[in-house]
């Protein structure tokens, strides 16, 4: 099981540093939703859509996947995106309290 306990350290990362990019995301909307904050909002979801897959979290990366679209659209919608904010964090804390 030596294989599982590696995995689950690695995935307790990948969570930690998801926590982070959510928070920076949330952090660079709190602000002015310029093109400059957007683009850093775009480049962190998709950060997470790679890695959450990678790790077997497909919620988590799909999730993503739907922020960056929203995000990247010709006409962003703030209500959608900060909706898309708060389900990738709470899936991100379901993730995290289904490995303790």
């Amino acid at each position: 099981m030596v294989v599982d306990y590696e995995l689950n350290e690695l995935r307790r990362e990948f969570l930690d540093e998801a926590r982070e990019k959510i928070t920076e995301i949330q952090n660079a909307l709190d602000g002015s939703a310029d093109a400059e904050a957007l683009g850093r909002v775009a480049y962190l979801a998709h950060q997470l859509k790679g890695s959450g897959g990678s790790y077997g979290y497909q919620r988590i990366s799909t999730e993503a996947a739907e922020l960056e679209k929203c995000v990247e659209a010709s006409s962003p919608d703030e209500a959608r995106i900060q909706q898309y904010v708060v389900s990738l964090r709470a899936e991100i804390d379901r993730a995290a309290k289904e490995l303790m």
